[in-house]
């Protein structure tokens, strides 16, 4: 038995699953300190299943504490800054269009160092040893706790960077937390330099976060290991988490999408999460999140680490519903948890889209007869209106004409209850109100490698092989069942004018947890921190 567990901005989703099979679930409202509210959720599961806590095996937890921080400024460390990259990228130093309040925020000593590889492997430039030595004595001046090192083509070689690390631990001592680029973001430099200063900034909260989430397990007496979700729907151990925080990022509607692909029963399908605030859209392709093709953007930061390719629009159970003359709006401005106080269902003043779904027949949500007096021509408008929404929403994430199926999960899923245009079917499936928990409780063990081959040396079938069985062995590596892996994404990108037939190849695979996982390996590469 596993307890899958989503912490987000409005409430705490909790599933106690055995197998395939859920067998009960809960919704509390997330609490300030998030432990509490965990806890509780955790112990409302259990004890509506009379289930001891012997009888679990693993407790997984999505969460959106540091993509919050990030995006509201909070929490975060001041982060000392290193490129090896000179002689080249000299010309865009780093964080220079950042946004101003968030660079005050985190900005400690950015330096630069001689360094780097071609994109081959072949070195760019040898590695400036005593630079780095001096950048190190810089941070420690200046008491930077945090360091984020980024240099040239790092992903396919990361020498140097694992060298500059050493030296600066050998100035700061090995209790500084270091991030190294390559773990986490692609080949371009500035947007992986981005994502490796933001995971750096975000180090002290996470190791708060983590040491939150193990007091709320042990307080249960939950002998049991936890994971954390990454946005790929794929686990990380706690250690893990702590090293890559920036992992999570988007993990929410991963959660709820590969929730709904396992209730629904489809593993290619459109996904809608409506929430209280927003619609999540997503596409599901083999049950996992398409990922996105573009630059990233998140608070303002152009990243190019993996995300899930989702749409958000100002749709939820909680959004205000206004005139303005003839035209009806919803959203984006909602009540959010104040729900059950604000909603005229409720006794409250604002007119929202679920007094709209209660007054048209459809719902059953508090009294009904606080909204009989509204105008039946204004919630009928008002019910086209939340229809239109959701089928702009799937068109705009389709790729062909072609229609198809559409799963509704989330408490706000009651809102629809109409055909959509450009779907198949309209499925909601049982449970579809804490997918986003199911989709954690579910949640595999996952390997990518992302390298430049050449063709002309070792042909097509033995790069994709070497590349696949990479990604195998950061998986294994990070707990998952050899036996059970299988590749969920295989991309290959020629380089133009690039010699040797050069092709950038990205696998990722994934595989069900082994039996006594090791928990605290990082699945993308060498520890950091």
């Amino acid at each position: 038995m596993r307890i899958g567990v989503d912490v987000g901005g409005t409430n705490t989703d909790a599933v106690l699953v055995d197998g395939t099979s859920v067998i009960t679930s809960c919704k509390q409202t997330t609490t300030s300190d998030v432990s509490s509210g965990i806890q509780a959720a955790m112990r409302q599961v259990l004890d509506s299943a009379q289930v001891g806590a012997e009888g679990i095996t693993s407790v997984m937890i999505g969460t959106t504490h540091f993509t919050n921080a990030f995006v509201a400024r909070q929490s975060l460390q001041k982060v000392g800054i290193l490129r090896v990259a000179l002689p080249a990228a000299s010309g865009i130093p780093p964080l220079v269009d950042w946004p101003e309040d968030l660079r005050e925020a985190i900005e400690g000593p950015c330096l630069q160092a001689r360094g780097g590889f071609q994109y081959d492997g072949r070195v760019n430039a040898e590695l400036d040893e005593r630079g780095v030595r001096q950048a190190a004595h810089r941070f420690a001046a200046a008491g930077i706790e945090t360091v984020a090192i980024s240099s040239l083509f790092s992903p396919i070689n990361a020498e140097m960077e694992l060298r500059a690390a050493e030296i600066i631990w050998e100035t700061l001592g090995r209790h500084t937390a270091i991030t190294l680029s390559h773990t986490i973001g692609r080949i371009g430099l500035l947007e992986r330099e981005n994502a490796c200063i933001m995971n750096a900034s975000l180090a002290g909260l996470s190791h708060n976060v983590v040491r939150s989430f193990s007091k709320a397990i042990q307080a249960l007496q939950l002998d049991a290991p936890f994971y954390i979700s990454q946005n790929d729907g794929t686990l990380m151990g706690a250690d893990f988490v702590e090293r890559y925080p920036v992992l999570t990022f988007a993990s929410g509607p991963t959660n709820s999408m590969r929730g709904a692909a396992r209730l629904a029963g489809h593993e290619t399908a459109m996904v809608a999460d409506i929430g209280g605030t927003t619609t999540d859209f997503g596409w599901l392709q083999s049950g996992f999140p398409r990922e996105s093709t573009v630059s990233v953007d998140v608070g303002g930061v152009r990243t190019n680490f993996r995300m899930p390719d989702i749409y958000a629009m100002g749709l939820g159970g909680g959004s205000r519903v206004t005139l303005a003359g003839d035209e009806v709006r919803i959203g984006p401005g909602s009540v959010g948890y104040r729900l059950t106080e604000e909603a005229l269902v409720f006794g409250g003043t604002t007119l929202t889209t679920t007094d709209i779904a209660v007054a048209a027949g459809y719902a059953d949500i508090g009294d009904r007869g606080r909204v009989a007096h509204l105008d039946v021509k204004l919630v009928e408008r008002c019910v086209q209106r939340i229809h239109d929404m959701i089928a702009q929403g799937v068109d705009r994430m389709k790729t062909s004409a072609d229609p198809v199926p559409l799963i509704l999960v989330g408490g706000g899923a009651v809102l629809v209850n109409r055909d959509i245009p450009g779907t198949s079917e309209v499925i909601v499936p049982k449970h579809a109100g804490v997918a986003n928990a199911i989709g954690a409780s579910i949640a595999q063990i996952g390997g990518e490698t992302d390298r430049v081959f050449l063709y002309d040396e070792d042909g097509r079938a033995t790069a994709i092989e070497m590349a696949r069985t990479e990604a195998c062995e950061r998986a294994i590596a990070a707990g998952a069942e050899g036996g059970s892996l299988q590749v969920i994404d295989l991309e290959e990108l020629p380089l133009a004018y690039v010699p040797g037939n050069a092709v950038r190849i990205k696998v990722k695979v994934a595989g069900d947890l082994a039996t006594a996982p090791t928990a605290n390996t990082n699945a993308r590469g060498p520890a950091t921190q």
